[in-house]
């Protein structure tokens, strides 16, 4: 006979009601932070296009002359002896005793270049002077009257004044307006008269200072500014190697040429042209050449040659910013803790991502990804840039405290995960001021300074930032001293 036994009890498992509450409360907890961080997917890599960075920019031309080496180009088209004189001359005229005496005399002598040409500049004029010395003498023109003579010397000073105008055809005209005064006229003293005898010698005076008005505009035509204004031109459109890492290049391409007024001081004449076009800025390797247009016809003049501008772009890699939010996440307190951070552009944002694991795991791989998108502020006073606008793709930004163990997370990171492009920058502006003031062929030389810069844009690129930077100053070729 079997005996059958009674079944033996199931174990049951009694829990209370609190313990309930908290354990829902954990697992609803995990299951927020999982789903919130995997709500949405990660942001694809789409880096904004590099393109070139081009601006509209202005470069001036100047031709210089140094007005001593002009003078004596002039100088060697005057002659020394400027008049001679050969007149009969009407010299007395009185009465002695009933009788009237009317005689002639000859009157014969020169005038001369005693001095040097000077000439001197000041603001849109050239001044010129050349001293002249006369001898004059009258001798009686019969034998009734050879005892009569005299003679009479005299200097004066000539005196030039010019404004220099650039014509269209590139010929230089220096509109000249000449005179010359007597220090003492010349006058002539027969029998106690006085003949003055300035009428005599002014004419033929007069004569030759017409000849060396053409003769100084021979010389000013000489100077071929439309030749020097061409090697200009051509030199501009030189690419110009401004930094060497990352090699950076600037080409321009000039399109017009305005006629910018002709300036002038104690010693150098100098005429001046705008040239306009675009400055390139390329980052790389050196741009194609660009073949030199010829030099176009003067477009209407300017007052003076506009400034000079260029972008110079400062990069700043990832890893940069990378390991400047890694210090501050690093530096925050809470149960969860960030162990990985990466950053990257897609679509005009900066992304960064945020691998939250607990701070009690042990498995250095664990943890789940957030991924936060903001802008970027550029301070070009403190010369810093600054993240902004962040918030956290598909969850809303009052539940990323939550899941970061840290609520003021995201105003850290815009407060204090700032990179700074001030030592970049000003290597990037040394070495193109440096780059733009060099010789060139043939008596000409580039001399250029850029000062200031304002922030044209920044541009999300595969490997890094780049700021571009529109710096102002100015870039000048010149020609002659």
């Amino acid at each position: 006979m079997t005996h059958l036994h009674p079944a033996t009890p199931r174990q049951r498992l009694y829990v209370s009601p609190a313990h309930f509450a908290r354990g829902c409360v954990a697992a609803l907890g995990f299951a927020c932070f999982a789903s919130g961080a995997l709500a949405a997917d990660k942001p694809p890599l789409s880096p904004d296009t590099a393109t070139p960075f081009t601006t509209t920019s202005r470069i001036s031309a100047t031709i210089e002359f140094g007005l001593p080496a002009l003078a004596s180009a002039i100088e060697e088209d005057i002659p020394r002896r400027l008049a001679t004189i050969d007149e009969r001359i009407s010299c007395v005229h009185r009465r002695v005793l009933v009788f009237r005496v009317n005689a002639n005399c000859d009157v014969s002598g020169f005038v001369e270049r005693s001095g040097p040409v000077s000439l001197y500049g000041r603001g849109d004029h050239v001044y010129g002077s050349v001293p002249i010395y006369g001898a004059i003498e009258g001798q009686g023109a019969n034998r009734f009257t050879a005892r009569i003579h005299g003679e009479t010397e005299a200097s004066a000073t000539i005196e030039a004044e010019a404004r220099p105008q650039l014509r269209r055809d590139w010929s230089l005209d220096l509109n000249f307006s000449d005179g010359f005064h007597w220090s003492e006229p010349p006058i002539l003293h027969v029998l106690g008269r006085d003949i003055p005898l300035a009428k005599y010698a002014e004419p033929r005076i007069r004569t030759q200072l017409a000849h060396v008005r053409s003769r100084a505009l021979a010389a000013a035509r000489r100077l071929d500014l439309h030749d020097k204004a061409a090697t200009a031109w051509q030199h501009a459109f030189e690419p110009i190697k401004l930094a060497d890492d990352p090699q950076i290049w600037l080409q321009l391409t000039p399109q017009n040429a305005a006629f910018a007024g002709v300036r002038a001081n104690a010693k150098v004449l100098s005429g001046s042209l705008e040239l306009s076009g675009s400055a390139e800025t390329v980052v790389g390797q050196a741009p194609p050449a660009v073949t030199p247009t010829t030099l176009p016809p003067l477009g209407t003049d300017v007052a003076a040659p506009g400034t000079f501008d260029v972008i110079l772009p400062v990069r700043i890699n990832y890893d940069t910013l990378r390991d400047k939010i890694m210090q501050v996440v690093g530096a925050a307190k809470g149960e969860n803790v960030i162990r990985e951070v990466q950053v990257y552009p897609s679509a005009g944002k900066l992304v960064i991502g945020l691998r939250v694991a607990k701070a009690s795991e042990a498995d250095p791989t664990a943890g789940e990804w957030v991924y936060l998108s903001g802008a970027l502020n550029v301070d070009t006073d403190k010369q810093t840039v600054q993240l902004s606008d962040l918030a956290v793709q598909g969850t809303p930004a009052s539940d990323i405290g939550a899941m970061l163990g840290n609520n003021a997370l995201l105003e850290q990171l815009k407060e204090q995960a700032n990179v700074s492009y001030g030592v970049a920058y000003q290597n990037l502006l040394n070495a193109a001021n440096e780059r733009l003031t060099r010789p060139l062929k043939n008596g000409y030389r580039m001399e250029g300074h850029l000062t200031s810069a304002k922030l044209d844009k920044v541009w999300l690129l595969a490997d890094g930032l780049s700021i571009a930077l529109r710096a102002s100053g100015e870039l000048k070729i010149l020609y002659g001293l």
